[in-house]
């Protein structure tokens, strides 16, 4: 169940010759309303894309009425002709959009995004035809749902799909991403469609809320992308207001699960690490602790080799700038307290480090809050693709 799980909502999809891979490699995803509320966060990284220029702008007003993505180029660093094909290509489906389907569209209506590699124009011909073949192409079946999240995809082994059905009302998502994963309020490229009525407002609120608590949690190798966005798209066309916060805990919900499927599909991980700090004088604590171990990369590498190192975890740990006391904590991995009050507990053979999944737990003793980080190891088949990524 991916973006046209909701009512309201199409996708269409082309294989335009941008990606070398071959297959699909251009969606549009299309809402046909009656409500058109939408709300997205983007990369904090400075260096940003031509697109996420054009769609902070496009989604200023809250509303968005399609959007067009394309793997094969990022369209980033491409100089004045790169954003003139990042506005030519909203342009050309508002007029597409609205030539087929006797629709009032306007360019500021559609959303663009784009991903693949940094610095190489985009053939614009190929992206101008291919929006007009995706667009005649739309469909609202589930097969056309998942072609579209093919069509996003880079490096990634599978398309990243979620779904939730709810009280009449139901919401749906994509996601790509297996590098370049660090927080920034997002991580990749992820559209999320609903069928319920909510403002532009509450979608703002909603989705800043869920992927701070999800994909800002995720940090796989410490590098932000240029092109990381988030967007979300209300058709209202199941005539449900999710009462309370029942919405916001459902998107949270697609929201993580989507986090963790692009956690086991980072490029070349062998461990699925989840770093879960409690004890901590605050939220905000108890993330900054996660994150600095995350970064580790002498943690990561020992991950990797099977090692139990605890005290790479602590060094770490007495980067972050947060309310402890190092010499206080416990570290716990997979279930086994290797430290205790920064000295040793359990012998480190105890620790089983065969298994994917890894948990790392750290009892700051500063408070009642917590948090989790999610990471991977770092391994040769990590560094052998990002060295060969371009070639």
């Amino acid at each position: 169940m991916s973006v046209t799980y909701p009512q309201g909502f199409r996708a269409g999809s082309v294989a335009a010759g941008l990606a070398a891979r071959g297959g699909v490699d251009l969606t549009v995803v299309v809402n046909d309303g009656p409500a058109f509320s939408a709300a997205a966060v983007f990369t904090t990284n400075r260096a940003k894309a031509h697109p996420i220029r054009w769609s902070m702008a496009a989604i200023d007003d809250h509303q968005a009425k399609a959007i067009v993505l394309n793997s094969g180029g990022a369209n980033c660093f491409t100089g004045p002709e790169g954003f003139a094909l990042t506005h030519r290509s909203a342009e050309h489906a508002a007029e597409t959009l609205g030539a087929r389907e006797d629709r009032d569209v306007s360019a500021s209506d559609v959303v663009v995004c784009s991903t693949g590699l940094i610095g190489e124009p985009l053939p614009a011909g190929a992206v101008i035809q291919g929006i007009e073949v995706a667009i005649s192409h739309l469909d609202d079946s589930p097969e056309a749902g998942e072609e579209s999240a093919r069509a996003i995809m880079t490096t990634d082994t599978l398309p990243k799909l979620a779904s939730r059905e709810l009280d009449g009302w139901r919401i749906g998502a994509m996601a790509k991403g297996a590098g370049m994963l660090a927080p920034g309020l997002a991580t990749m490229l992820v559209v999320i469609t609903t069928d319920a009525q909510i403002d532009g407002a509450r979608a703002d609120a909603a989705l800043r809320a869920a992927t701070a608590a999800s994909f800002d949690r995720l940090d796989s190798d410490g590098c932000m992308s240029t092109n990381d966005q988030v967007t979300l798209m209300a058709s209202g066309a199941s005539g449900v207001s999710p009462e309370g916060s029942t919405f916001e805990d459902a998107l949270w919900e697609v929201c993580v699960d989507l986090a963790r499927q692009l956690q086991r599909d980072a490029e070349g991980s062998h461990h699925d690490i989840t770093i879960e700090v409690i004890g901590a004088a605050s939220v905000a604590d108890a993330v900054a602790v996660g994150r600095s171990v995350s970064r580790s990369n002498l943690f990561k590498t020992a991950i990797f080799g099977g090692d139990p190192n605890w005290g790479r975890i602590l060094a770490a740990m007495g980067t972050a700038h947060a309310d402890f006391v190092v010499d206080a904590t416990d570290v716990s991995i997979n279930g086994v307290r290797v430290a205790s009050g920064a000295l040793p507990d359990r012998p480190r053979d105890e620790v089983d480090l065969s298994p994917r999944e890894t948990h790392i737990l750290i009892d700051l003793k500063a408070g009642s809050h917590s948090a989790s980080v999610w990471t991977n190891d770092l391994t040769h088949d990590y560094v052998h693709e990002n060295s060969a990524y371009s070639s």
